[in-house]
């Protein structure tokens, strides 16, 4: 069974956030803050949504 290209991305996103580490408060990371902005669009679509194949493309490597 394979998961769902939305899961899959949302994963992907995920994880960057984890390997990056928690944000400097000090200073606003424009990237951090762009991925978790990306997570928060992929959350709030439907599965057939165009925006989900744009996430895997900057997301996902082939």
């Amino acid at each position: 069974m394979s998961d769902s290209l939305k899961a899959r991305v949302r994963e992907k996103i995920l994880r960057q956030l984890n390997e990056d580490g928690a944000p400097d408060p000090e200073q606003q990371d424009t990237r951090q803050v762009s991925v978790e902005n990306d997570l928060v669009a992929l959350d709030a679509v439907a599965e057939d949504d165009p925006l989900i194949e744009e996430l895997a493309e900057r997301y996902l490597t082939p």
